[in-house]
């Protein structure tokens, strides 16, 4: 086990949705050497910023939670930028992590690694028996090389780095564009702003056939942490809640949690995305005691509160 409180730890997308949450759970452990990368400062993207970030930084665990990421439609519109990008970002951080000669790297892959109709619950194992859903394919392939990579860099340098796959994850701080947003903060804007501006009807994407499983932002950062103090094997390992709603059924708890009153229109030649998606999160339980704690209505609620907070501000600006 490693004691974190004495490691310089640097968070990659320390200053995104996860990563927010993951550094304030590391403070509450107390960790008091923390590196914070911005964008503005470090383009992962480039090898020369990579190594002036280890040059700066002096991590001995890494962290890497930064991706170019979004919905559907963000990936339907840059397939090509969120492979070149995510692939890129992920190899050089890892390469020259390997290269300082860091203590421990923790990878963040995604559930899009997994095939397109993969059996549920989605086991480990299942990651490579096929090809994943289209509209995700380029972003879940880049991030699945993390875990090509950390399995071939232990076995040949003895290099310690873990490759986590967390489920869709959701909670305050979230990310609310419309452009690129995920499916429970695009509903909640939908729903809030509806509420606000007294609109009779809302449009949501697909069929709504589609099943998900979300976990709460400040679970998977603590499990994050978990993993990175006890779990010491390239094996993936998923992180999740325990449980699958549809799509249809997700609509209907967020117009009711929101108040939203009008009617919704399903948009049938929009896309569903992948069929299905739960996780069997066994080993994570048992290689270092992962359990999801926060009831998903529980956390819902958390999100629009936060999400209306945050939008009454803007709106008084």
């Amino acid at each position: 086990m490693i004691n974190l409180k004495n490691k310089c730890i640097l968070v990659t997308g320390g200053t995104g949705f996860l990563g927010k949450h993951l550094v304030a759970k590391l403070k509450e452990l107390g960790c008091k050497d923390i590196f914070i990368l911005r964008s503005r400062d470090y383009d992962l993207v480039q090898m020369a910023s990579v190594k002036k970030l280890y040059k700066d930084a002096q991590p001995d665990i890494v962290i890497h939670l930064a991706a170019k990421v979004g919905g559907i439609g963000a990936n339907e519109e840059n397939p090509g930028k969120f492979f070149y990008d995510n692939l890129m970002m992920g190899i050089q951080m890892m390469e020259i992590g390997r290269q300082s000669g860091i203590e421990k790297f923790v990878a963040i892959g995604t559930i899009c690694c997994y095939p397109k109709f993969t059996p549920v619950s989605f086991k480990e194992e299942n990651l490579w028996d096929g090809y994943p859903e289209e509209t995700n394919a380029p972003y879940g392939l880049a991030k699945k090389m993390l875990l090509v990579q950390s399995q071939a860099y232990r076995k040949q340098y003895g290099f310690n780095s873990v490759f986590l796959l967390p489920v869709n994850l959701y909670g305050p701080g979230d990310n609310f564009d419309p452009k690129t947003s995920h499916v429970i903060p695009a509903l909640i804007k939908k729903c809030v702003d509806a509420v606000r501006k007294n609109e009779k009807k809302i449009i949501v994407w697909g069929t709504g056939r589609p099943t998900r499983e979300f976990l709460y932002v400040e679970d998977a950062a603590q499990d994050i942490i978990l993993a990175a103090e006890k779990y010491d094997k390239s094996e993936p390992v998923n992180l999740g809640a325990g449980f699958e709603i549809s799509i249809r059924h997700l609509v209907r708890l967020i117009v009711k949690l929101t108040g939203f009153k009008g009617k919704i229109i399903w948009d049938k030649t929009k896309p569903d995305g992948q069929p299905r998606r739960c996780l069997d999160t066994s080993r994570a339980g048992r290689e270092f005691g992962f359990k999801a704690k926060t009831k998903f209505e529980e956390g819902l609620k958390n999100t629009i509160d936060w999400y209306r907070k945050t939008e009454r501000v803007n709106y008084a600006e």
